[in-house]
């Protein structure tokens, strides 16, 4: 009896470890500085990271287009003026 929840506990600490691990992969954990003129251009796309379970900061995620390669992204604090111009930027490319 002792034996099956010993082993219980392990397997539940195991996916536990597994699902905090999970949670970090996709968040932003430090601002970039501002990008140069050319790196703002070649953005093609942002989301906004909210603060919950995984994430310790609200961003921005900026997606930036390479040739032959998947784009990079960089993350930026929302609070910055030229992020909010560039993601207005962004939305008028998108609807026009």
């Amino acid at each position: 009896m002792r034996f099956y929840t010993l082993l219980f506990l392990v397997i539940l600490t195991c996916l536990y470890l597994t699902v905090a691990q999970g949670s970090y992969e996709d968040c932003c954990l430090k601002y970039a500085k501002k990008p140069s003129h050319h790196v703002r251009r070649m953005v093609i796309s942002y989301r906004k990271q909210e603060l919950d379970g995984g994430c310790n900061i609200p961003a921005t995620v900026f997606s930036i287009k390479r040739r032959g390669r998947q784009g990079r992204v960089f993350c930026a604090d929302p609070k910055q003026l030229w992020v909010r111009e560039l993601m207005k930027k962004l939305d008028k490319k998108s609807i026009g």
